[in-house]
């Protein structure tokens, strides 16, 4: 395909609101094909910072950035203004608040979700709300997913990522903007399926972490994860039945570096949990949120609708909402899983 057949042209302009690890990681993907990166970073201080320094002063702060192909800006209305294409990468609790002072539409933007939540508050997809809330078509919404820490991109570690969106000549050209020396990727039509797993794959790696916290080995946790695969795939193929390879790395790949890697946050909270700590000082303690924290109970939410079978999921929701004992809701889980 030829530049003038391409949706977004030979040199769209990109524009990235977040600033924390992932954002971060994703801004060195994006400056190895892009000649400038609109970005916006709500702290002004860490912007006076970040252009004094070269690098982010709060997340991988061992990555160094060109700061003459990095405008940055504290106006989150003059990034959408300026780019053709949005990509969103803030944790979905504050999603909202990150776009409250928007005064741009959104809605003849191409916009691609980095986050791997749901809306708390109306238990939405990004893409969903994206699309019913913002007035995006929604084949123009992109979904990153896959298995990719932040600290390995920041490492140049060799990683994958999918990228899912309805048109999937869309789909290869937002791959396009992101795949490097160290990237590689792929692309999916189901922006719901892979949505909806990178949200269940956090609860999983919570109850993951639980269990690591109350002292079971590897041998239960190879137990605990088949099952956990088989919980994401009942759910998905309920909410958004479509045929889907579960096994491939959007879906089973994901879920196992988020329930088994030393930088899943979402681990750690539930190793904590595992040790005793109450949900508060544990979130107290950590310096990122865990996403599953709120997407259990949205998904706890969500499945009141649909009547799935998901035993990990209760077990981490009662843990959190219920304040029923890790070592009892782990214990009664432990007789539901094959």
């Amino acid at each position: 395909m030829n530049a003038d057949e391409r949706i977004l042209g030979s040199n769209p302009r990109v524009g990235l609101i977040g600033s924390g690890s992932w954002a971060t990681a994703i801004a060195k993907m994006l400056l190895n094909n892009v000649p400038v990166l609109n970005w916006h970073v709500r702290n002004k201080k860490n912007i006076d910072a970040f252009r004094m320094t070269g690098h982010n002063p709060s997340y991988l702060s061992g990555v160094s950035f060109d700061m003459a192909k990095v405008a940055l800006t504290d106006d989150v209305s003059a990034v959408v203004r300026n780019s053709d294409v949005v990509i969103l990468a803030v944790p979905s609790a504050f999603l909202k608040s990150a776009l409250a002072d928007l005064s741009e539409s959104l809605a003849d933007k191409y916009v691609i979700s980095a986050i791997k939540g749901l809306i708390p508050d109306e238990n939405m997809i990004v893409g969903t709300w994206l699309h019913e809330r913002m007035g995006v078509p929604i084949d123009r919404i992109g979904v990153i997913s896959g298995p990719c820490h932040a600290e390995e991109v920041a490492l140049e570690r060799l990683s994958y990522l999918t990228l899912a969106c309805q048109n999937v000549n869309l789909a290869q050209e937002y791959a396009d903007l992101i795949a490097c020396h160290f990237i590689k990727t792929s692309v999916s039509d189901d922006i719901y399926g892979t949505e909806y797993a990178a949200v269940l794959k956090n609860i999983m790696a919570i109850a993951s972490g639980v269990f690591h916290g109350l002292g079971y080995g590897d041998n239960f946790q190879a137990v605990l994860i088949s099952n956990a695969i088989q919980e994401i795939k009942r759910f998905v193929d309920t909410v958004h039945p479509i045929p889907r390879d579960i096994k491939s790395s959007a879906y089973l790949g994901d879920l196992l570096v988020t329930c088994y890697s030393q930088f899943s946050r979402n681990r750690t909270f539930g190793t904590m949990l595992g040790k005793g700590y109450s949900v508060r000082s544990a979130q107290m303690e950590m310096l990122m949120v865990a996403e599953g924290y709120y997407a259990v109970k949205s998904i706890h939410a969500i499945n009141q609708r649909y009547g799935v079978d998901m035993p990990i999921t209760d077990c981490v929701y009662n843990i959190i909402y219920g304040k029923v004992s890790p070592v009892i809701e782990c214990m009664l889980l432990t007789d539901r899983l094959r």
